[in-house]
């Protein structure tokens, strides 16, 4: 067996191991969310698992069955617009969620409603957030909305916002108002917390840099702050500075977002004039972004 096979599957047995890892840890953190917090206390959340928290309110059916049978049209859908493999891992997902919630027991935390809100809601969140890092779901709206969008001028974003305030509208009829504006308050804290553990905690900024002397700017990057940094050749172009005839440089570098105020305010002292684009960057792999600066 050549050396690269081995690499290869070393790596997928990695990535394996830590997908397993992602989405056990994730089920079992929604399920304490769940039994710990929203159930006893008929709280709700957004998505498909806020639709079976509902029908589990109204119709008394477990909801260990509820999360299988709401998610399972879902997970169909995924098989045809991701992936089978991402079908089966969720199905796994869902299936050790249902059973954790059907005989494991988990003691009830707290009885603030405050509290159980924003907590449930973290747990559930985060058992979200890892599962999807393990490369499955827990809750299958964010599939439907993947699907809609590909099909529609919506947005992933528009249709599950569309989704939610036309659960949560529902609920108030159904749970009262008090109880739909504490769950609309676990979603705020799930979502928030899906986002931390997708994104994690350094959110990284993309700056392309347009100036006549982006020479300096580059050595000022590379030299004084460590960072690497990619040059594009620019053609003419037309800018504050009229038109420009002659070939130039458009840099592009990525830095966390607690270094983005100082990289502006260096340009800002090269090239008072500097054209600066920035937008945000939800994960990068290898390169120089955690590299120590090199003074």
């Amino acid at each position: 067996m050549s050396r690269k096979l081995i690499r290869l599957g070393r790596m997928e047995l990695k990535k394996n191991l830590k997908d397993i890892f992602f989405t056990g840890t994730g089920v079992l953190m929604a399920a304490i969310g769940l039994k710990g917090f929203l159930l006893p206390n008929h709280f709700l959340d957004g998505g498909a698992m806020g639709v079976s928290l509902l029908i589990k309110h109204i119709s008394q059916v477990d909801l260990s069955v509820l999360i299988i049978l709401i998610n399972f049209p879902f997970i169909l859908i995924g098989a045809k617009q991701i992936s089978v493999a991402f079908a089966v891992k969720s199905i796994l997902a869902i299936t050790g969620l249902a059973v954790l919630l059907h005989f494991v027991h988990f003691d009830v935390f707290t009885q603030d409603k405050l509290l159980i809100s924003i907590f449930g809601g973290f747990f559930l969140g985060a058992g979200i957030g890892l599962s999807i890092r393990g490369g499955a779901v827990i809750d299958g709206a964010e599939v439907l909305a993947i699907t809609i969008s590909r099909k529609s001028t919506f947005t992933v974003g528009d249709i599950i916002t569309l989704f939610n305030l036309l659960l949560f509208s529902l609920a108030v009829f159904l749970v009262g108002i008090e109880t739909a504006m504490y769950s609309m308050l676990t979603y705020l804290s799930a979502s928030r917390t899906v986002d931390f553990i997708i994104n994690g905690i350094e959110e990284y900024i993309g700056i392309y840099i347009v100036s006549v002397k982006a020479g300096e700017i580059k050595e000022h990057i590379i030299y004084q702050m460590g960072r690497g940094i990619t040059v594009f050749k620019s053609e003419k172009g037309y800018g504050s500075r009229g038109m420009i005839e002659e070939e130039g440089k458009v840099l592009f570098c990525v830095l966390t977002r607690l270094e983005v105020s100082r990289i502006l305010h260096e340009i800002e002292k090269i090239d008072s004039q500097a054209f600066v684009v920035q937008h945000a960057i939800k994960d990068t792999k290898g390169g120089m972004i955690k590299r120590r600066p090199l003074h």
